[in-house]
């Protein structure tokens, strides 16, 4: 597997990094739940991404929402994507993780880009009738977080 590069140049001093690869999650999901949280600061992103899993916040669908229900809020269709939703999790936690090994300070961090890229395709089979067989893909999602330290404006 090759090493695959961040989308943006940060500053080392004031943002810190993590990546995700080749996880197998869905992509429409992934990149549902990175709309959703860009922007947020990172202890607000865990306790909503916690609340998705735990069926008690949806993620709001803007792309791909082809006959998908509606969800009481501020949202027209939305689903609970739990299990792409714990890597997030994961993701975040070493990203903030990575915030304090650098001497930041991982409350006062926000994420300032968030992107998922397609992975890898695992190619699979599953036998049919008649010694035939059908594809059983797994598809897989790189994920980059890249935090930044936010400065108070005399609050």
């Amino acid at each position: 597997m090759s090493r695959i590069q961040y989308s943006v140049q940060t500053d080392p001093e004031t943002t810190s990094t993590a990546m995700g690869h080749e996880l197998h999650i869905s992509p429409r999901h992934s990149r549902e739940i990175c709309r959703a949280i860009k922007g947020m600061k990172t202890e607000r992103a865990r306790d909503y991404l916690g609340e998705v899993a735990a069926l008690k916040q949806a993620v709001p669908f803007k792309r791909h929402n082809d006959g998908m229900g509606h969800r009481k809020g501020p949202m027209a269709a939305g689903r609970y994507p739990q299990k792409a939703a714990k890597e997030f999790i994961k993701i975040l936690v070493n990203a903030e993780a990575n915030a304090e090994y650098k001497g930041l300070d991982p409350q006062r961090m926000k994420i300032s880009h968030i992107s998922t890229k397609q992975g890898r395709v695992i190619h699979g089979y599953r036998a049919r009738a008649r010694g035939s067989s059908s594809p059983k893909n797994t598809e897989t999602v790189n994920i980059e977080v890249v935090l930044q330290e936010v400065r108070e404006h005399g609050n």
